[in-house]
């Protein structure tokens, strides 16, 4: 049986730490089904977040490992239950005059948006779980999918606590 985790990693933001950290995974034979890295709050510190899926065996090992790297400053294992996970997907989608208006209502039901409009298609921006932005795939899958971009998973914890904060 498989199970995913989501990690939020706090590390130094230096040249080398993305490459350390997933070769760290590689090494173990995780596979990481999502990577998300971006600056934080506090100047230097960038947070990565990881979706890694694990089979039979506890994910303890590799948090280990991880604290051992010298840039890794912070591991936190996002529970489902008090955090909240969203991805951004955006997709070019076939939409000339006689279907352009279906679309557009199609991209309603979903809170996404048009961010760029030719004669021949549509690009649309959504942000949402997993489950959510693949609905949304479906449905437009119907008209034409030109492009997908679907950035990885970002996750916060609930509430005012902070992984980063000091004080």
């Amino acid at each position: 049986m498989s199970t995913s985790h989501t990690l939020s990693v706090l590390v130094e933001d230096k040249p080398g730490v993305l490459a350390r950290v997933s070769s760290l995974f590689s090494r173990r034979g995780y596979n990481i089904a999502s990577l998300a890295v971006g600056s934080t709050e506090v100047p230097g510190i960038s947070r990565m977040t990881i979706v890694v899926t694990v089979e039979d065996f506890p994910l303890e090992q590799v948090t280990k490992q991880l604290n051992k790297l010298v840039n890794v400053i912070k591991i936190v294992e996002q529970d489902p239950a008090n955090s909240v996970a969203r991805e951004l997907v955006m997709i070019k989608v076939r939409a000339d005059a006689t279907v352009r208006s279906q679309v557009i209502e199609a991209v309603g039901l979903f809170r996404a948006k048009v961010i760029d409009a030719s004669p021949e298609a549509l690009t649309i921006e959504a942000t949402g779980t997993r489950d959510k932005l693949e609905a949304l795939m479906r449905m437009l899958d119907d008209y034409g999918i030109r492009e997908i971009v679907q950035s990885g998973v970002v996750a916060v914890g609930r509430g005012p606590k902070s992984i980063t904060a000091t004080r």
